[in-house]
């Protein structure tokens, strides 16, 4: 352990160049996992050496956000200063941007930063497009030889090392190594101080690690992924999507404003379920899509709770969890777990199951303990948590509580008692959240830390493979994920079904498949389980509005034939298992009205509609005009916060951050910017801290004047003043 401890960044360096020779293959995991310092040192050194290489293969280079010019510039600035101040950025990604990555080192991404490389040569060429599930094993076949990420340790303990943040592709490199016989890549740690703690399989021996580095100077700032607004159409397709949740089911969300908007929607359905049952009634949502909620949806709160099996485990969890909604525990045993599914009377308002001298008793009526015991069935059984230490397997009997039975028959009543009164553990080894990774804001990362052990204990970071992948412990895995729904993005979906989410149609790349094709078609191989795919009906650019759904797009992530679940803020369309022509008209059902026309003439010409086909006149109100009116009637500006999981942004921040959003829209017009303008002539003394947070109060010169003017029309204009 000690010579593998270093408080020297170049010492590390040195070490890994030592094992890994001159041309350094190194992974460094998705998102927050990654070690700066150490990548930093390491490219920097590659960089200087021209006898050197490094090849880099990682996931989503996060960056600090540039707040841009003008009155973006002056509103930003100092919000990303509070956020991302003291955070450290990769030199490799500012050279990337800069085109100065020396030609020996090559940087292959297979998941970007969402639209922000697009225009970027260096990442369109050399990303690499894997399911998540894949990237291990691509990394090993490119010939990996390092692997390096940030770690954590409880206090001064360090024979114990949690993997964090990221455990989900390290654990899995390092199996499929072994299992294929490869060389293992030299695994390399940077602790972090301020890294949650995270234990079960992402908690490892150090002796794990062949190198670690620890210094506190680099317990830098970890980076904050801040909450961004949730609008009322985000909220509407979450409510959409809560709708088909059931009690007792399985979830999986990612990262976002729509995924907020889901764990916002399941949180306001426990919590203020009339008022849930209003607003389903004020949508209309058993008149327009009764066929798909009654069968794969409920309504009611929870109270088996659901448990969350996902590769990124977000904020929206926690806030589930905290709620009394996140609280279905699975189990890490096929026997135990058909056994609870089948018992779900065993833990009436969820949790775990409790381990009584009762339960051990069903428990071996039903068969799920055999009545005579093994050294393997009592190791079993130490797994689960049932039998405590008391209790062990001796020669060819069992020791309890220093009381030898010769024979491990349970049905001998005084063993059975022996174990009933001394023998049983505290609490059943049981799981209600699985996850890959982790990402969001600071004060997630906060609240992680201060996890309760419980808590903690039912939180398991884990191999990527446990969540994205079925066929690997397969049984088990069905009978934990109980009416499974997966819930993630597009930005695109064609009238036929096809899903577009990572790429444009001349190929360039917005972010990477990552895990969506893989619960897609989990999706459609668990009984009882459904993919939903979220799309806004919409999308503006300079002042132009278009449809999402389109007739065909030329490039797709999800293929027609894994079609399953769409949802926009106009409604559900489940097109599972339809032919084309009812794919089409489901899917004009929760298109945007102004488009409906145009794309029904457009699945006509392509004959997959008959020439007199009209879409049913409940549907020909999809319009934001018709949501908003459903909005204000259901007080949904109330119930439903901007910011429902909390914002780094102070509330005069929110409000002039929607005023900027209006002014931004406006202008596209010069109408419009000129009708602002007017609106802000006079001197509004409601506008006053508002203008000198923006440092507008004694603007200079004609443009800032126009500027300072505009703002204040924009402020009228939201209602902020």
């Amino acid at each position: 352990m000690s010579e593998s401890l270093s408080n020297s960044l170049e010492t590390v360096v040195d070490q890994i160049i030592e094992r890994c020779g001159p041309h350094v293959k190194l992974f460094i995991p998705l998102g927050l996992g990654k070690p700066a310092q150490l990548t930093n040192a390491l490219y920097q050194r590659v960089k200087a050496s021209p006898n050197l290489q490094l090849t880099l293969l990682t996931a989503l280079t996060l960056e600090r956000p540039s707040p841009g010019k003008g009155l973006q510039k002056a509103y930003l600035e100092p919000i990303f200063e509070r956020i991302f101040g003291g955070f450290v950025g990769y030199d490799y990604m500012a050279d990337i941007r800069k085109g100065a990555i020396p030609d020996n080192v090559t940087v292959h991404e297979f998941f970007v930063k969402s639209g922000g490389l697009i225009n970027v040569p260096s990442v369109q060429q050399n990303y690499i497009s894997s399911n998540y599930t894949h990237a291990a094993r691509d990394a090993l076949h490119m010939g990996v030889n390092c692997i390096a990420q940030v770690v954590a340790v409880q206090g001064d303990q360090r024979d114990k090392i949690s993997f964090g943040c990221n455990p989900e592709i390290t654990l899995n490199a390092m199996a499929q190594a072994e299992k294929l016989g490869l060389k293992r890549p030299v695994l390399v740690g940077q602790i972090h101080h301020q890294l949650p703690y995270m234990g079960n399989d992402a908690e490892v021996s150090a002796d794990t690690f062949d190198l670690l580095l620890d210094n506190p100077d680099y317990s830098t700032r970890l980076f904050g992924a801040p909450n961004m607004p949730v609008t009322m159409n985000d909220f509407l397709i979450g409510l959409y999507a809560s709708r088909l949740m059931k009690d007792g089911g399985t979830l999986q969300i990612g990262i976002g404003a729509l995924g907020d908007a889901v764990a916002y929607g399941l949180k306001f359905r426990h919590e203020h379920n009339d008022q849930y049952h209003q607003l389903m009634q004020e949508l209309q949502v058993q008149q327009r899509f009764g066929e798909v909620t009654s069968h794969w949806g409920e309504d009611d709160t929870f109270e088996q709770g659901i448990y969350g099996s996902s590769e990124m485990f977000v904020d929206g969890f926690l806030y589930l969890m905290k709620a009394g909604v996140l609280k279905k525990h699975v189990y890490p045993d096929l026997r135990l777990q058909q056994w609870a599914n089948q018992h779900p009377e065993a833990s009436p308002k969820g949790g775990a199951i409790a381990l009584t001298p009762e339960a051990f008793r069903q428990w071996l009526s039903d068969g799920v303990i055999p009545s005579t015991l093994t050294a393997e069935e009592v190791s079993r059984l130490h797994t689960l948590g049932i039998l405590n230490q008391n209790c062990q397997w001796q020669d060819s009997g069992i020791v309890v509580d220093g009381q030898t039975f010769e024979r491990a028959d349970l049905t001998d009543p005084a063993l059975l008692d022996a174990i009933c009164q001394r023998g049983l553990g505290e609490q059943l080894n049981s799981t209600f959240m699985h996850g890959g990774f982790f990402l969001g804001p600071n004060q997630f990362y906060q609240e992680l830390r201060e996890l309760s052990e419980t808590e903690q204990r039912g939180i398991n970071m884990t191999d990527i493979r446990y969540m994205n992948h079925l066929y690997d412990n397969e049984e088990l895995k069905r009978a934990q994920r109980q009416h499974a729904r997966f819930i993630n993005t597009c930005f695109t979906v064609s009238l036929m079904g096809a899903a577009t989410s990572d790429a444009l149609e001349n190929g360039q790349v917005v972010s990477g498949v990552g895990g969506q094709y893989n619960f897609v078609s989990q999706a459609h191989e668990l009984d009882g389980g459904r993919s939903i795919l979220m799309i806004k009906a919409t999308r503006e650019k300079n002042g132009v509005v278009s449809s999402n759904i389109v007739p065909h797009y030329g490039h797709v992530t999800i293929p027609k034939h894994l079609r399953d679940i769409y949802i926009s803020e106009y409604g559900i369309a489940d097109v599972r298992g339809k032919c084309d022509a009812d794919i089409v008209k489901a899917m004009l059902n929760i298109a945007d009205s102004r488009f409906q026309p145009e794309l029904l003439a457009e699945a006509k010409r392509s004959g997959k509609l008959p020439d007199d086909y009209q879409i049913p006149e409940i549907h020909r109100h999809n319009t934001p005009e018709h949501l908003a009116q459903i909005w204000q009637r259901s007080n949904g500006a109330s119930a439903f916060p901007a910011f429902p999981f909390g914002s780094e942004f102070t509330p005069l921040e929110q409000q002039l951050g929607k005023a900027l959003k209006h002014l931004a829209a406006a202008k596209s017009s010069k109408l419009a910017l000129f009708k602002l303008i007017w609106q802000g002539r006079d001197q509004a003394e409601a506008a006053t801290p508002y203008m000198e947070r923006m440092g507008l109060m004694s603007p200079a010169g004609l443009a800032q004047k126009m500027e300072a003017m505009a703002l204040k029309g924009a402020l009228r204009a939201t209602g902020v003043i």
